[in-house]
């Protein structure tokens, strides 16, 4: 009897798979384990348009009941996988019950990483990683006064974006030396960091939250400088931990997430796994990494979906990010770290200008602030492996697209 498909994991990872797994012909059948009880939702609006209420709760669903029934996705909703028996091929829930599986696929994604410093457990600190923490977050952010947000991520500024549109006094405390210093190019976080400023955001860096005091529902938060903050609510975003524990416990391989290869692989048969919990080389960055984005979710959740299926498509694709942050998307196509030079092509005065940053002389990565049509050429001429110089990327009159391959 056909046990079939396992998929513990309800967004875009273990979404894109079981929907991939169908569409390439798997006949048996497919359940889909998730820890909420909401349907498969989008996740970037949390932080921005569903915060400020330009987005309703009914429009985050990536999916309707009907269209699961219609492929013969069965969802089970408000469970969680608590041990996995590979011997036996099956996945213990929290409910008691064993789902015996052929082929199973890991999507647990991250959770995020907490405070571990006195007063970290205080009423009022917050964190932002699914619809039930944005759905606490909003009443809260419409009663605060003073807001402090940990963290100078993705997530810390698209909240403090939101935070200063609602005309609220915002705080953010950024432990490094610049916003997203792992992610983007010396140039964006200077834009990025002025943008704030001019919206009335108090960013301070090289400092870090040793303490949270205060009495009652007012907090104050400590800093290692010495720097004090009084505020009403605290908003944390410090990074994400990959929620690999059940295949850590079953003596799958891991390392910051679980190993998987180009088609999500792990080194145990018929296990596979997707998304933000997976760990793949990456050939663009030419080294291990795991990725936090939907476009990586996504397209992993396809290649595990499709060898499944029997009909294998490696992912190959070049990793992309955007955020949204007031009226400026930067998007981001490649990974630079490391990279050895950089030019601007625009000007940021202008709020539109890319960053094209290069590795031993090849085009690593571009970020962009507001010019999409440089992430489209970007994306097809990194695919390609093809370069403009450093020259012809500075030149707004030098046509990238004249070295695009032949379609």
């Amino acid at each position: 009897m056909q046990q079939g498909l396992v998929i513990l994991g309800a967004s875009y990872a273990g979404v894109q798979a079981g929907i991939s797994a169908r569409e390439k012909g798997y006949q048996a059948p497919i359940r889909i384990v998730a820890d909420e009880l909401h349907l498969p939702y989008q996740r970037p609006p949390l932080s921005k348009a569903f915060l400020s209420e330009e987005f309703t709760h009914s429009g985050l669903f990536l999916r309707g009941h009907d269209y699961f029934r219609a492929q013969g996705i069965e969802l089970l909703l408000g469970h969680r996988a608590i041990a996995l028996d590979r011997s036996a091929s099956r996945v213990c829930l929290d409910s008691d019950d064993r789902l015996p599986f052929d082929q199973l696929v890991i999507a647990t994604g991250s959770r995020a990483r907490r405070l571990a410093i006195p007063g970290h457990d205080r009423d009022g600190i917050v964190y932002l990683r699914t619809l039930d923490d944005a759905m606490a977050l909003k009443p809260r952010l419409q009663a605060a006064s003073e807001v402090v947000i940990i963290g100078g991520g993705f997530i810390g500024l698209e909240v403090a974006s939101t935070v200063a549109k609602r005309g609220k006094k915002a705080t953010l405390i950024e432990a490094q030396s610049r916003l997203l210093e792992r992610a983007v190019s010396a140039p964006i976080s200077q834009y990025l960091l002025e943008l704030h400023r001019s919206h009335g955001v108090d960013i301070r860096f090289n400092d870090s939250v040793v303490a949270i005091a205060g009495s009652g529902a007012v907090h104050e938060v400590v800093c290692g400088s010495g720097l004090r903050v009084p505020t009403d609510l605290i908003v944390v975003g410090i990074g994400g931990i990959a929620n690999d524990d059940l295949a850590v416990q079953s003596g799958i391989a891991c390392s910051n997430g679980i190993d998987v290869d180009a088609h999500g692989r792990t080194d145990a048969q018929n296990i596979y796994a997707a998304g933000d919990v997976s760990n793949h080389h990456n050939s663009f960055a030419d080294r291990r990494v795991r990725l936090e984005a939907v476009q990586n979710a996504t397209d992993q959740g396809r290649a595990a979906g499709s060898i499944i299926a029997g009909k294998p498509e490696a992912y190959d694709a070049v990793p992309r990010f955007w955020s949204d942050q007031y009226d400026s998307k930067l998007q981001i196509v490649g990974l630079s770290a490391p990279s050895d030079q950089a030019v601007i092509r625009g000007d940021a005065r202008d709020g539109k200008f890319s960053v094209f940053q290069y590795r031993a002389g090849r085009l690593a990565a571009v970020d962009s602030i507001n010019r999409p049509g440089d992430q489209m050429i970007a994306r097809r001429l990194i695919t390609a492996g093809l370069s403009p110089t450093p020259e012809q990327a500075a030149d707004l009159s030098f046509d990238l697209k004249t070295l695009e391959p032949a379609r």
